[in-house]
């Protein structure tokens, strides 16, 4: 039996795709199951139970025997969000208590962490254990992370086989429910069809043209093979990197999208505001040595790969993964 948290979610959702893709098919979905538009992301799947994220801990305790893994990626993800309480409850302590069950049950752990862990990557982006308790976030959303990032590697007992994944920009189907948190792929695909252009932030740094800052964006499915890839193979355990390793412009982005819809591109370019203009990332990408050294060969979608198959195969239809 595997087990995913946040199964009604975005990545939760694609990994239980490409379990069930897998011929996976003991299942149990972990998540708040009460918010009727992420029903769509898991009622066609297969798996053998829904378990509700208030609970879990109780049936951890009595089915934990019959538990192969656990996926941890619920989480509170809205970097908008200021109430560090919520953040506290939701990816700091209900992580610790995961974390803890899989210790004490033996059970291998692959949880969520996130790319907003490193800032403004003023340290750049080395996923080293060392440089942890350096990093300092922009955000409550990234403090939760980088905080739960800290205690897993202060902690004498761990699961014999866990690793935590910075996930930097990710992208693909199933995020419809995301609202303003979507990535800008979903947001850029709305804008253009609906006006025909896009309309990227200028640049406010002398180093970057307009719409060249740049962003390490990666494509979900490529995020479910890594996953899929630590819970069969279980290498060396840690904190890794997930990105491409390749930074894309936004103009790069955009380009291709127009290119998936069959149309002109049609770029505009307006002042960041204010409040988020001194916080703004002009760079993101990912340090990825130390996956590949784990044994991951697979290469990663580019950009107009990743684009060109989300837009045609998802988007233009509406389908979910």
């Amino acid at each position: 039996m595997i087990v995913v948290t946040g199964a009604a979610g975005f990545i939760g959702s694609n990994i239980v795709a490409g379990l069930n893709q897998n011929k996976y098919r003991d299942i149990v979905l972990v998540d708040d199951f009460s918010r009727p538009d992420k029903k769509v992301n898991y009622i066609s799947k297969t798996f053998t139970g829904l378990v509700d994220r208030s609970g879990f801990d109780s049936w951890l305790k009595e089915n934990n025997r019959f538990v192969q893994i656990v996926i941890h990626m619920g989480a509170r993800t809205d970097t908008a969000e200021f109430d560090r309480e919520v953040f506290r409850k939701l990816n700091l302590d209900y992580s610790k208590m995961i974390f803890r069950a899989c210790t004490e049950y033996g059970l291998p752990l692959i949880y969520a962490s996130s790319a907003a862990t490193y800032g403004a990557g003023e340290l750049g982006y080395d996923d080293s254990h060392e440089m942890i308790p350096l990093l300092r976030p922009l955000n409550p959303y990234g403090e939760s992370k980088n905080e739960f990032d800290r205690w897993v590697i202060r902690q004498d007992r761990k699961p014999f086989f866990w690793a935590g994944l910075k996930f930097f920009n990710v992208y693909g189907p199933n995020e419809y429910h995301k609202g303003r948190m979507a990535s800008v792929v979903y947001h850029a695909f709305n804008q253009i069809h609906e006006t025909g252009k896009m309309r990227l932030f200028r640049s406010h740094h002398p180093g970057y043209k307009d719409g060249e800052q740049k962003r390490d964006f990666i494509y979900v499915k490529d995020v479910v093979d890594v996953i899929l890839y630590l819970m069969e193979t279980r290498p060396v355990p840690g904190i890794f990197n997930l990105g491409t390793g390749r930074a894309s412009t936004f103009n790069d982005l955009v380009t291709a999208l127009f290119h998936a819809m069959g149309r002109e591109a049609n770029i505009e370019y307006i002042d960041t505001p204010e409040d988020i203009r001194d916080t703004y990332q002009y760079f993101t990408e990912a340090n990825m040595f130390k996956l590949r050294r784990a044994g991951y060969t697979k290469s990663f979608r580019s950009i107009e790969e990743g684009v060109k198959e989300y837009v045609t195969g998802y988007l233009a239809g509406g389908k979910i993964n």
